[in-house]
């Protein structure tokens, strides 16, 4: 079988300070195996419009399983779902390096040689990112990670801008969460802004930097039909197929040209397994399509 690159992953406890703490540590298991997440997968990311529509009761529940899966992303666990779904690479990224940094994940990286990292921002202080960012890349950042909803800083924030400029000159990819989801709930909401994930946000920033590669983290989520009907004319954009069902994977392809999609599961979040069942049936036995999507693309786009 062709290599695979899952292009969208996580390592460690990235919902919560200094998360990078349970990469190491061993027979750390989720104490719910059957939950709504894994509802979802069995239909191959179909939501039959159930997310849009949930009750409080569903989006707790939902919440509280995003956080178990989440606090089992140790790296033993990562590599049993790697070679479980026979997955060669895997991009970890930080949601804030204020929770998991590129020095956390690199360490990972110096163990497990199929994990492919990528460094980010930490907002909770002042820093010179023109040599932050030329340090980890030196060290093997492969891509720059934006999280505008739990980092609380908009696409289009100064801040977020000067990043941006910063990490340009090394001509890797930055990926960025895209699409309004939750990640906490009760007291914890002041943790989080969904509304940044809105996809005007993103458009904003692509029109910006013309000449920066970007990667639409999720393809939108459950916003993929904005995605594509308001990203797809920018040539500096690519989107990746994490939580999305063969369907939209298919009308991805269409929308964007099949040397825009990336392979990506959102691991610990979502199944490995489930995001190839995805692709290929997405790609109806075409080898060379799922080639492209499983591997060419994301290795060309990172310089692996």
């Amino acid at each position: 079988m062709d290599k695979i690159i899952d292009a969208h992953s996580h390592i460690g406890n990235n919902m919560y300070p200094h998360g990078g703490r349970i990469i190491e540590k061993k027979g750390i298991k989720r104490k719910r195996i059957f939950d709504p997440i894994s509802i979802f997968q069995f239909f191959l990311n179909r939501d039959f419009g159930l997310y849009k529509h949930q009750t409080k009761f569903m989006e707790k529940l939902l919440i509280a399983s995003q956080n178990e899966r989440n606090s089992a992303a140790t790296r033993e666990n990562m590599r049993k779902s790697m070679n479980e779904a026979g997955v060669d690479f895997t991009v970890c990224l930080p949601i804030s390096t204020f929770f998991v940094s590129f020095s956390d994940i690199k360490r990972a990286s110096e163990k497990d040689k199929g994990i492919i990292p990528f460094t980010g921002i930490d907002h909770t202080k002042k820093y010179d990112f023109d040599a932050s960012f030329a340090k980890n890349v030196a060290a093997g950042a492969k891509g720059l990670k934006l999280h505008p909803i739990i980092q609380r800083i908009a696409l289009t924030d100064k801040r977020t801008f000067n990043a941006v400029e910063a990490f340009a000159p090394h001509k890797l990819p930055i990926l960025f969460h895209c699409g309004i989801t939750y990640y906490y709930w009760g007291e914890e909401k002041i943790l989080e802004n969904p509304k940044y994930g809105a996809i005007h946000y993103a458009q904003k920033l692509i029109e910006a930097f013309p000449n920066v590669n970007f990667i639409a983290g999720h393809a939108g989520a459950f916003d993929v039909g904005d995605v594509m009907m308001m990203l797809s004319k920018y040539k500096n954009l690519w989107v990746d197929t994490s939580l999305q069902s063969p369907e939209n994977v298919k009308k991805l392809i269409k929308t964007f040209g099949p040397e825009k999609i990336l392979h990506a599961s959102d691991w610990p979040f979502a199944s490995r397994r489930t995001s190839i069942k995805v692709v290929k049936k997405a790609c109806h036995n075409d080898k060379s399509l799922e080639r492209k999507i499983f591997f060419e693309n994301a290795a060309e786009l990172m310089m692996l």
